[in-house]
């Protein structure tokens, strides 16, 4: 098979599975690599094991690939990941508005993600990068949320539109941490609490009505902020008034995020059917912070599908036009 292939594959499903980002770094690395050598260069064994850029793994699945073999690495990624969940609602998502590029913590440029999303058939993503006080996410202050704005604008073509958005964080007292002028400029705003996650119910409900409350916020996102699995342990989810969070946002149209990730799962399944019955709208989201990554969304399709998420409430299976209809509502 082609090298370039075998590579590309394996770092997309290292990312699937949410392995290190190390791992997938070296194979894309060593992909880019491959794109600029010559055939010359790519079929003499020596000078190829030299090259910088490619170690021994990744020198095995390209000499592996060249004799016309599916390398190793990549027949047992794809014995261990096995095929894709699947599910009718799946099929009918259009796009997906929670994702991150190296601008703040993703792993990769915001064009290999864009790639990744037409690859899937998406018609829209949401660039959905970090706000400011989340230092350790690197995210975005006004200045360089400016600067990305610029580069976003470049990057849809063919039937594919990158929305112009961000997740931004939900402060203590309530109110979302960008300026509202950049707000203002933006087509997805994703507010999420990732701080004082163990503040008592009283403080987190009064919190979260605040966000939903400012007309910038789309999409609640991941809000109860628990994990379930994965490599960074367990934690316990946060506690608030959840029949009041979902009236609020039944009443001012903001979506529930159903997030994908398995080892967030969030919200839970006994707060996902509260909020169905509230009239609230979904969003089922990647929250992907690398290419791979982007096809998670299966996941959390099967999970609204086996719970009886109403599809014309899932803002995901929407066209484009309808979906910036609801973002540019006024409330």
């Amino acid at each position: 098979m082609d090298p370039l292939d075998a590579l590309t594959e394996i770092a997309y499903l290292l990312e699937r599975e949410r392995s290190s980002a190390f791992k997938s770094k070296a194979f894309r690395r060593a992909a880019d690599v491959v794109v600029g050598l010559t055939p010359e260069h790519l079929n003499d064994p020596i000078r190829l094991k030299h090259t910088k850029g490619i170690g021994d793994s990744t020198y095995k699945v390209i000499t592996q690939a060249l004799a016309g073999q599916v390398p190793d690495y990549l027949a047992d990624l794809r014995e261990r990941t096995g095929l894709e969940r699947t599910s009718a609602l799946r099929g009918r998502l259009r796009g997906d508005l929670h994702s991150h590029s190296e601008w703040s913590d993703g792993t990769t440029p915001i064009e290999l993600m864009v790639e990744s999303a037409k690859r899937l058939g998406h018609e829209y993503l949401a660039l959905t990068d970090h706000s400011p006080r989340l230092r350790v996410a690197n995210g975005l202050s006004a200045e360089r949320l400016e600067q990305q704005l610029a580069v976003v604008d470049g990057l849809s073509s063919d039937g594919f539109t990158l929305l112009k958005g961000i997740e931004v964080d939900i402060l203590d007292d309530g109110s979302l941490d960008q300026t509202p002028e950049m707000l203002d400029r933006l087509d997805v705003v994703v507010a999420s609490v990732h701080s004082n996650l163990r503040a008592d119910s009283k403080t987190m409900t009064r919190r979260m009505l605040g966000a939903i409350a400012d007309p910038h916020t789309d999409v609640l996102g991941h809000m109860t902020g628990r994990l379930v699995e994965g490599a960074r342990g367990t934690r316990p989810q946060s506690e608030f008034d959840a029949e009041k969070v979902f009236a609020a946002c039944a009443e001012r149209e903001v979506a529930v995020e159903i997030n994908s990730r398995p080892e967030r799962q969030d919200p839970p399944d006994d707060l996902l059917t509260l909020a169905i019955e509230a009239g609230c709208l979904f969003s089922i989201d990647s929250d992907a912070h690398a290419p791979g990554q982007l096809s998670l969304l299966d996941y959390g399709a099967e999970r609204a599908e086996r719970l009886g998420v109403p599809q014309d409430r899932i803002v995901t299976t929407w066209p484009l036009e309808r979906l910036l209809a609801w973002t540019g509502r006024d409330r």
